[in-house]
């Protein structure tokens, strides 16, 4: 058998065939000459190792390979036409289907609240699904290799094939535990550096975003906890005399255990974007949730 060469139109042709039985019939069903059509039968037959049609007193008869042949041959065209009949535009209300999404910890505690109610209310049929991942690389290869349908990151980089939208930024506070000894320290520069720091640190390196700033002075501060979960810091600072700097979002809504403060020394806010690949920047589905996200996004609070 020879599969080279094998097309969707050879199987138009087998399907021709096996309703007509007849070749001059078949190839005027579909649009081609006889001697086209006899061709693709010759090209059938040897892609199959077999005669499919042999010649009988009521025209052309199917051979047991045919017969076996036709029913999955069948379902491959009604699959191609059902993808083909699909309207251009999207229905949310009676969409099922799975999306996943690739997002840090701070990007899913600040969206998915608001992304998740959207989809019930909107798009009952929709399920969402959430990775995570450390670097901007990681997101890439996640949209890369379709792993994922969307990302939340850092802005985007060089590569043309990955499009993106901006969401919200995000600027630091300072937190101490209301009351205790480090609250003093969010008022000035000289007590912040006295304090001692809970450090977030997701990549255990030690140096953040506070030290890049003081460095630029050559000032350093002392940390007394360096943990990489951002969210546990709050409830830490709580119970401890430490401080920490954390993004805005962190602690939106407030704590009565708290109080926050600008950092003492400016800060580059973080910007978090939405994005995705250009193999899907025209599906109606996956544009109409980059709307829902960028929606949510607009809608946070500012801090």
């Amino acid at each position: 058998m020879d599969h080279n060469g094998f097309d969707l139109n050879l199987i138009a042709a087998f399907q021709a065939l096996m309703a007509e039985r007849n070749v001059t019939r078949a190839a005027r069903r579909i649009g081609l000459t006889q001697p086209a059509m006899s061709a693709a039968l010759a090209r059938l037959r040897r892609a199959t190792g077999d005669e499919l049609f042999v010649r009988s007193p009521k025209g052309l008869a199917p051979t047991p390979r045919a017969l076996d042949l036709a029913r999955p041959f069948r379902q491959i065209l009604d699959t191609i036409n059902a993808a083909l009949d699909i309207a251009p535009g999207f229905e949310p209300a009676t969409t099922t289907t799975r999306v996943t999404l690739a997002l840090s910890e701070h990007p899913a505690h600040r969206l998915l609240p608001g992304l998740g109610r959207r989809l019930v209310e909107a798009a009952p049929g929709i399920d969402l699904q959430v990775l995570g991942f450390q670097g901007r690389d990681d997101a890439i290869r996640l949209l890369d290799e379709a792993v994922a349908d969307l990302a939340v990151g850092v802005p985007p980089g060089p590569e043309a094939r990955i499009l993106s939208a901006p969401l919200f930024i995000e600027p630091f506070v300072c937190i101490a535990r209301k009351g205790g000894p480090a609250e003093a320290a969010l008022t000035d520069l000289a007590g912040f550096l006295d304090a001692r720091h809970l450090l977030v640190s997701p990549e255990g390196d030690g140096f953040g975003v506070v030290d890049q700033a003081l460095q630029a002075r050559g000032l350093r501060r002392r940390i007394g906890l360096m943990l990489p979960q951002m969210y546990a810091a709050p409830a830490i600072v709580a119970e401890t005399d430490l401080v920490a700097t954390v993004m805005a979002g962190v602690v939106a809504g407030g704590r009565p255990d708290l109080v926050t403060s600008p950092p003492p020394l400016p800060l580059p806010p973080i910007a978090f974007h939405l994005l995705w690949h250009r193999r899907t920047d025209d599906h109606p589905a996956w544009r109409w949730l980059r709307q829902q996200v960028m929606k949510v996004a607009a809608g946070l609070a500012p801090e």
